[in-house]
């Protein structure tokens, strides 16, 4: 069975739904998770979203920031969002994929946004970096206690972990997302859990791998000085069965678009 996870930070759901429906037209995912839906629960598109052929959608929002969804074709089952750093703002959602959806049944769905944390690399001056920092280290001692079994793990991770990861390591090491305490933390988290970065697994460096660019960049095609801060890891008995990674640059083109840009992993199950 071929199984295609999707992960997007939309960076507004509503606003963007047309860019939504054009991925799904073009890309056909089995699943796609949505990033920064900055959508409460009771605005949630929810009617729009199943009548692009995703009838199974989960979801977690709050008005004007972060949210969380994940959208599928196969059936889901048992819901769980988790809170972190004791603030309830939306941050992850988890579903299982039900008995009806084949080899793939029983595969546990994570979607992150992890804390962007602000512009200063500094704790003890940037309280949104401190969060930022605070929250990986909950996302590590979660990660050392996560049920066992087999799992996706997605979203938008804001850390951009390696060297080939961004434009100009050199230049951008004491810019936040890429700062050692922060690609330190997250490959340490990930590492421990036993999570398999599956771009990686797949395109190992010095290959550059981007799935960012700002929007403060107005010729961002021709410049290049992308980041990669969105993720799909998996757990070791799936790591055999990635077959592709893709990440949908064009998107970035399209009208009105997202900074970020859809990754798909293709598992062979």
């Amino acid at each position: 069975m071929r199984l295609t996870v999707s992960t997007w930070n939309i960076n507004s759901v509503r606003l963007r739904i047309d860019l939504v429906r054009r991925f799904l037209d073009e890309a056909k995912p089995d699943v796609l998770c949505l990033q920064e839906t900055k959508c409460p629960d009771d605005r949630f598109p929810l009617k729009e979203l199943q009548g692009f052929g995703y009838p199974h959608v989960v979801f977690a929002g709050q008005k004007g920031y972060n949210g969380v969804a994940i959208l599928s074709r196969l059936p889901l089952v048992t819901r769980e969002v988790m809170s972190f750093c004791e603030r309830q703002d939306a941050r992850h959602i988890s579903a299982v994929l039900g008995p009806e959806a084949g080899a793939a049944a029983g595969i546990a769905l994570h979607d992150f946004y992890v804390p962007a944390g602000g512009d200063v690399p500094d704790a003890t001056l940037n309280d949104k970096f401190a969060h930022k920092l605070s929250f990986m280290d909950e996302l590590r001692a979660w990660g050392g206690r996560r049920p066992s079994g087999p799992a996706i793990l997605v979203g938008d991770l804001n850390v951009a972990p390696l060297e080939h990861d961004v434009w100009s390591h050199k230049q951008l090491l004491d810019v936040v997302s890429h700062t050692p305490i922060e690609t330190e933390r997250l490959e340490t988290l990930r590492g421990e859990a036993g999570w398999v970065d599956t771009m990686r697994h797949l395109r190992p460096p010095p290959e550059k791998i981007f799935t960012w660019w700002s929007y403060r960049s107005p010729d961002w095609a021709a410049a290049d000085k992308g980041r990669r801060l969105d993720h799909i890891w998996v757990t070791p008995d799936l790591a055999d069965t990635v077959k592709a990674v893709t990440v949908a640059r064009h998107t970035r083109a399209w009208e009105k678009p997202s900074d970020h840009v859809p990754v798909t992993v293709e598992l062979e199950l």
